[in-house]
C-alpha cells in the first residue's frame, strides 16, 4: 500500500503563512505528478497545485502569486508554501497522485481573519 505522509498545516492569522511537506515512496516520486488538495464542502477534492516530475506547475487561479509547489529531489517530498493566507484557505489539505489514486491522510490549515 502506498503511503503519503504529510506534515506541516495548522493555525495562522490571515496574511501569514505556512509549509505543508508530502513524502512520498521513491517509486512514486520520480514517475508520478503529484498534487495538494483541497476538499471543503464541495463533493470533490479541488486541485491546489500539482508538479510533474520535471518540475512543471500547475496552480488554481485563486492560489496564482500566493502557493509555491516544489520538488525536493534527495528527500522524495513535495512541498507546498502558502503566503499570505485568507481565511478562505481553510481547508483540509490533501498530498495526492490523482492518477492512481493515493492520498495522504489530509491536514487541517485554519486562517484566522
Amino acid at each position: 500500500q502506498v503511503q503519503l505522509v504529510e506534515s506541516g498545516g495548522g493555525l495562522v492569522q490571515a496574511g501569514g503563512s505556512l509549509r505543508l511537506s508530502c513524502a512520498a515512496p521513491i517509486s512514486i516520486f520520480v514517475i508520478a505528478t503529484i498534487g495538494w488538495y483541497r476538499q471543503g464542502p464541495r463533493p470533490q477534492r479541488e486541485l491546489v497545485a500539482s508538479i510533474t516530475r520535471d518540475g512543471a506547475t500547475t496552480y488554481a487561479d485563486s492560489v496564482k502569486g500566493r502557493f509555491t509547489i516544489s520538488r525536493d529531489n534527495a528527500k522524495n517530498m513535495v512541498n507546498l508554501q502558502m503566503n499570505s493566507l485568507k481565511a478562505e484557505d481553510t481547508d483540509v489539505y490533501y498530498c495526492g497522485v490523482e492518477r492512481y489514486g493515493y492520498w495522504g491522510q489530509g491536514m487541517q490549515v485554519t486562517v484566522s481573519s
